[in-house]
């Protein structure tokens, strides 16, 4: 079913977050809707590269690597996005490689590229809620996007 940020913003206005400004699409899909399944990272993405092998079922991966600038995103974890169908991934960070990612049909966002990963092994957390961006995420809430912006509103206010 078609959707637009901008009507939903309008229809559930007191229920619907709506992200900053400042991330930008660098992924294949130009809408992305799903639930959301988070994850705090300490610079390197060796845990998204476990989590994006897990089926996505059509989820979006929300990721928050508080603005580090190493690319945790890139070409592999795209495809690897793809193949086991994951809807998107927001970065609170930044991403690479965008001259294919921008080919493969998922939806990305970040807050802009970096040519370097980090290469220091550090765990991260899985399932926990963060705030970034002006907006609060939790797993289960549902993301959607389009070229209008970013918006989360939980499942039950969006089928209400």
């Amino acid at each position: 079913m078609p959707f637009y940020t901008a009507d939903i913003s309008d229809e559930h206005h007191e229920k619907v977050q709506v992200l900053s400004p400042e991330y930008h699409s660098y992924g294949g899909a130009e809408k992305c809707k799903g639930p959301i399944a988070t994850l705090r990272l300490n610079e390197e993405n060796s845990d998204l590269i476990a989590m994006l092998k897990e089926p996505g079922e059509g989820c979006v991966a929300v990721v928050d690597v508080d603005r580090a600038h190493y690319a945790v995103v890139g070409e592999n974890l795209m495809k690897l996005a793809q193949k086991n169908n994951w809807a998107g991934i927001l970065i609170n960070g930044y991403v690479r490689d965008t001259h294919i990612t921008k080919t493969i049909p998922v939806g990305l966002w970040a807050l802009g590229t970096c040519p370097r990963k980090s290469h220091t092994k550090q765990p991260g957390e899985r399932d926990v809620a963060f705030t970034f961006g002006g907006v609060f995420f939790k797993n289960g809430e549902i993301l959607l996007a389009d070229h209008d912006g970013i918006i989360v509103i939980d499942e039950e206010s969006l089928e209400g």
